[in-house]
């Protein structure tokens, strides 16, 4: 489903920088996998490289066979509205929108039809235990609830690819294993593949298998 192949990416400037080179990393149709390093060495980078955020200096980054280093800056905002789910560790909740609205966001953006919106909505309310709090605004939820509430969007208009960035960072260490929970069961339940940033070795051996990114490159952990 995602083939990276020789991924490298240098920010020009009075001090350039090579944060990546030659990065290679394949996912699977229902893989779940975790990138650790350490801060600043470009895991971010990787993930923005992957999602057509950022275009990389050379190599290839290929989501279910579409080379996306071709694809035009529109081509690639519809791909990842269509086929793509992000959680991150601020959360990104929309503090104006009620939680059902904040889910609903990708149905509305790919013009779901609004029955079959509701029922999507209702079901990932049901699935991150939120039932009940679809007319709350985020100023009423906790941490853990608002990034319940960032999985569920991330998770509803089920996308091929869910990548998570340090997405337990502002947690408790009891929300953040409930958030690692969800995460991956709804990972697993819609037969996405996921990639996870994290710092968390416990974060970490909630994926399938883990990589560590360093200067000489990505390799497996352990």
């Amino acid at each position: 489903m995602l083939s990276v192949r020789n991924l490298s990416k240098t920010f020009a400037g009075p001090r350039s920088k090579t944060v990546l080179a030659d990065i290679s990393l394949d996912v699977a149709q229902g893989d779940y996998v975790a990138l650790m390093g350490e801060s600043g060495i470009g895991k971010s980078t990787l993930l923005n490289l992957i999602a057509g955020l950022e275009r990389p200096d050379s190599g290839s980054v290929a989501f279910d066979g579409v080379q996306l280093e071709t694809l035009e800056d529109d081509a690639l905002t519809i791909l990842r509205r269509q086929h793509m789910g992000f959680v991150f560790q601020a959360f990104h909740v929309l503090p104006y929108l009620t939680v059902a609205q904040n889910i609903a966001l990708p149905l509305v953006l790919n013009h779901v039809p609004d029955a079959e919106m509701n029922e999507r909505v209702e079901r990932m309310l049901v699935a991150v235990g939120l039932t009940g709090f679809d007319s709350s605004l985020p100023r009423e939820l906790s941490g853990g609830e608002m990034q319940r509430v960032a999985i569920a969007r991330a998770l509803v208009h089920r996308p091929r690819l869910v990548l998570a960035d340090e997405p337990t960072g502002n947690l408790d260490p009891e929300s953040a294993a409930q958030v690692l929970g969800l995460l991956r069961e709804g990972v697993k339940r819609e037969g996405a593949g996921g990639i996870l940033v994290t710092h968390s070795q416990a974060a970490a051996a909630t994926a399938d298998r883990t990589y560590v990114l360093s200067p000489s490159g990505l390799r497996p952990a352990g």
